[in-house]
């Protein structure tokens, strides 16, 4: 039986979740529109968070990164505009792997040391830290004050594009080539100045041309490119899948000492940014050093990570990064479908064959989530990608949060419905809370009330939802969701094979073998109509459970969170033959127990 917990992550962004300023003007400086601090995040919000159900906090986006807030005093200058995204800048075009953002310090020179206390105070109330580590590329401006003996690039050779022990891709063909940069028409602040060239200097000491973080080779990138990131090399030739790996390649090495770092620093674990684009091999050895004894043996290592066969990435297939180690890997798919059908033009078929897709031990490493930083809000309007309501919290949270006994995400704002409204900036009128402007979630603002962290100025429908979300992450941690056994009832309950069944209900069970146990969660897909229909169980479903012959069935959880809600004293024997009937409101869920 599995005795763990099944991680419940809350990706708190540090930029904006203390932030309590209702300016939100676009493009608004750190002084105009606020920004949220480490100290922010007391022992209130902490114990809140855990209420809510949480086992593991993600601190996004501490690392400091490319910005234009300058801080002369402590020797930080901003940026150079032609390689930065938004006035605070990219949360993941990391200018320092060795420090820490200092707008979020109210000391900035004290930066490092306001954060380890939140780390302390986070560890004090039971929670584990992950932060994002940031493994395919840094700033073009990548320059680490803190560790300068660690620099990326002093070596390099740039006559090379490729070199096993370069940290960069270097464009030299044709020679002397200039780099020259272009910015969105739509982002254009009155206190900034862009004249196409990147006017400092980078990390390596020159201006040399490189490829980009997403892989384009040309020293004059695309707007849509990632023009403000430069790749690093791990012995893999993304050109032409070339590899170097022996001797170990000196990024493997760099990467490592980066890790180990903040491994001192107390924490608990890394979100891996775009981990498909770092081979296979590194992987393995970055969690094998992480987890060393002398460091973390249990180091948590999870990956945003979208690979696909045939893309010519060094990662084509999620079982690679299950197999260099990582505990948990984005399932992506399953969101995608959902918002399809959620929008009108997706099939309940096709979510069905993705779910059903993974083996038991994809299951076991998938994160499910409907929310994080680089998706729409589920509270956006549809019109621009988003559901269109927080209330498809009620119906798609509980199949993504109990699919599986791996890991499920919550975006701060989230569980209180924020919307993601407002031109930011750089993210422009886009449903995100954005990573490159100064912002407030106005909703979630509410639920912070001035750092008390009490909820008292959200509304009664808010507070419900938030109640939903603490119910469901108490519902994780039943027996049967952190089981091992995952069974798919759509085929079974289909209107062709019984009349009384609807195909608007979409059903699956989650059990642990021998158990005796089922929950059962379903799903009512029609927009408008509250659907009645009969769910049964599969004659060697019961048999692979061990499911008595007495049972009683009872609705465990539904749209107004936990409950008891009796269906039926039943027999094993008729749960097979006629099953149950139940009643769902439209586009809700709700969970049934079954023993």
């Amino acid at each position: 039986m599995n005795t763990s917990l099944k991680p419940v992550v809350y990706q708190l962004v540090v930029r904006y979740f203390g932030n309590t300023s209702l300016v939100n003007k676009s493009n608004g400086t750190i002084a105009e529109n606020g920004c949220g601090k480490f100290n922010d995040i007391n022992k209130r919000a902490l114990q809140e968070i855990k209420n809510l159900g949480c086992t593991h906090l993600w601190l996004t986006g501490c690392i400091r990164q490319a910005t234009l807030t300058s801080y002369p005093e402590i020797g930080l200058p901003a940026d150079d505009a032609d390689i930065v995204k938004g006035l605070a800048g990219s949360m993941y075009s990391i200018r320092d792997y060795y420090d820490v953002c200092p707008d979020y310090a109210h000391e900035p020179a004290n930066r490092m040391l306001e954060f380890e206390k939140l780390v302390k105070r986070i560890h004090d109330v039971a929670l584990k830290v992950i932060i994002d580590f940031v493994p395919n590329h840094v700033a073009r401006s990548y320059d680490s004050i803190s560790h300068p003996e660690n620099n990326l690039g002093i070596s390099d050779d740039q006559g090379k594009f490729f070199a096993r022990d370069n940290n960069f891709f270097y464009l030299g063909e044709p020679p002397n080539q200039t780099l020259k940069l272009v910015h969105p028409d739509h982002w254009s602040p009155a206190n900034v100045t862009f004249d196409g060239k990147f006017a400092g200097e980078d990390g390596a000491g020159n201006r040399t041309p490189k490829a980009t973080g997403n892989n384009v080779t040309s020293a004059s990138p695309p707007v849509d490119a990632w023009y403000e990131a430069i790749k690093l090399n791990y012995g893999f030739n993304f050109a032409n899948g070339e590899t170097s790996y022996d001797p170990i390649p000196r990024t493997w090495h760099d990467m490592d000492h980066v890790l180990e770092f903040w491994q001192t620093k107390k924490v608990d674990g890394f979100r891996c940014d775009f981990a498909h684009y770092v081979p296979e091999e590194a992987w393995k050895f970055l969690l094998e050093k992480a987890r060393m004894n002398n460091r973390d043996p249990q180091a948590y290592f999870m990956a945003e990570a979208y690979p696909w066969e045939g893309s010519g990435d060094p990662i084509t297939r999620k079982l690679q990064l299950i197999d260099a180690g990582f505990n948990a890997i984005y399932h992506g798919e399953s969101y995608q479908q959902l918002k399809k059908i959620y929008q009108g033009h997706g099939s309940l078929d096709d979510y069905d064959k993705e779910m059903n897709s993974l083996s038991e031990r994809e299951r076991g490493h998938a994160v499910n989530y409907i929310e994080n930083h680089d998706e729409v809000r589920v509270a956006a309007p549809i019109k621009i990608s988003g559901f269109g309501s927080y209330n498809a919290n009620y119906q798609l949270l509980p199949l993504q949060f109990l699919y599986g006994h791996g890991a499920v995400m919550i975006l701060n704002g989230q569980e209180v419905g924020e919307p993601g409204e407002g031109n930011k900036g750089f993210s422009q009128e886009d449903g995100r809370t954005s990573i490159f402007d100064y912002w407030c979630m106005p909703e979630f603002a509410k639920w912070v009330n001035e750092h008390v962290y009490d909820g008292a100025k959200l509304s009664q429908e808010q507070k419900q939802l938030r109640k939903f979300f603490a119910d469901l992450s108490a519902l994780c941690q039943n027996q049967s969701i952190r089981g091992s056994g995952y069974w798919g009832l759509r085929y079974h309950n289909r209107n062709s094979e019984f009349p009384d069944s609807s195909d608007e209900l979409y059903s699956f069970a989650r059990y642990e073998p021998f158990s005796s146990k089922l929950v059962l969660v379903v799903a009512n897909f029609s927009g408008d109509r509250t659907v009645t229909g009969r769910i049964r169980i599969p004659a060697n479903l019961a048999s692979e459970v061990h499911l008595n012959q007495d049972v009683e069935v009872n609705v465990i959880l539904d749209e107004a969170g936990s409950c008891k809600k009796h269906i039926s004293k039943t027999t094993r024997t008729q749960l097979t033959s006629i099953g149950f009937v139940i009643t769902l409101k439209p586009q809700t869920s709700q969970v049934v127990a079954i023993e």
